[in-house]
């Protein structure tokens, strides 16, 4: 297990790592800076995160096998960057500023190396959420409309394919298994957030309300994580009303970066 902690003089976060079945809390440091957290792991224990540097910029990073070590991965030309997912080889996903001051999805090569930016669907911006085994990436980027749309990504992340919405403005993409289904959150006809999945390769966003049953009156609000039996983790509740949907969408996307800039420097 992985995540971020306050240390017993409620001084600035530490990203963290467990032993096996949560057992033990390590702390993993930093890049030079105050704060770090993390946010993925593989099943060598290769975890990533995005740590403050000496100079005060946010940067992602990769550790080695059961949390070792940890390595800048740099930006794509910016000042910041942000890794959220890490596949068994060591491919990184996130995203970074690049140089004139745009958010950009990267993945990187095994292990980390290299940043490579994977685009957007014609608009200014998109974010990287999740890897499969076969270098699938997924997420969220804004179309020429300039509303997000869910994204996935062929093998290594060739290519960019815009996964729609169920009907509304705005979805995005958290999490793949390694069969291609995706799982996410969109904004439905009605202006409400509903969960998705898809089928394998990302064919098929479904309304996840309309494939597992919940009590009269609730919904999903947004899938955040699959894994390779199809079995997801989501979060339901009462259908909101749309102007707090956007806010809604965004915690399900896990833009935790948003929180981590906003925080008042020491």
């Amino acid at each position: 297990m992985v995540g971020e902690s306050q240390p017993a003089n409620g001084q600035f976060s530490h990203a963290f790592i467990t032993g096996p079945d949560g057992t033990s809390m390590t702390d993993l440091g930093t890049l030079g800076g105050r704060e770090s957290g993390a946010t993925g792991i593989n099943d060598a224990g290769q975890v990533v995160g995005y740590s403050y540097t000496a100079n005060g910029e946010q940067h992602a990073f990769i550790k080695g096998p059961d949390g070792a070590g940890m390595t800048d991965l740099g930006t794509l030309g910016g000042n910041q960057s942000f890794a959220f997912g890490i596949n068994d080889a060591g491919q990184v996903v996130g995203y970074s500023y690049i140089a004139n001051g745009e958010q950009h999805a990267f993945i990187t090569g095994p292990n980390g190396g290299g940043m490579t930016d994977l685009g957007t669907l014609g608009g200014n911006q998109s974010f990287a959420f999740g890897i499969n085994d076969a270098g699938q990436v997924v997420g969220a980027s804004a179309t020429e409309s300039g509303h997000n749309h869910a994204f996935i990504t062929g093998p290594d992340g060739a290519g960019m394919t815009d996964l729609g919405t169920l009907g509304g403005r705005e979805s995005g993409a958290t999490g793949i298994n390694d069969a291609g289904q995706v799982i996410g959150a969109s904004e439905t006809d009605n202006g409400q957030n509903h969960a998705f999945i898809s089928g394998p390769d990302g064919f098929g966003m479904t309304d996840l309300a309309s494939v597992v049953d919940l009590p009269t009156g609730l919904t999903y609000f947004y899938a955040n994580d699959i894994n390779n039996h199809g079995q997801l983790a989501a979060v339901g509740g009462v259908p909101i009303p749309e102007p707090e949907m956007y806010a809604m969408l965004l915690l399900g996307l896990g833009l935790f970066s948003f929180l981590a800039r906003g925080r008042v420097t020491a």
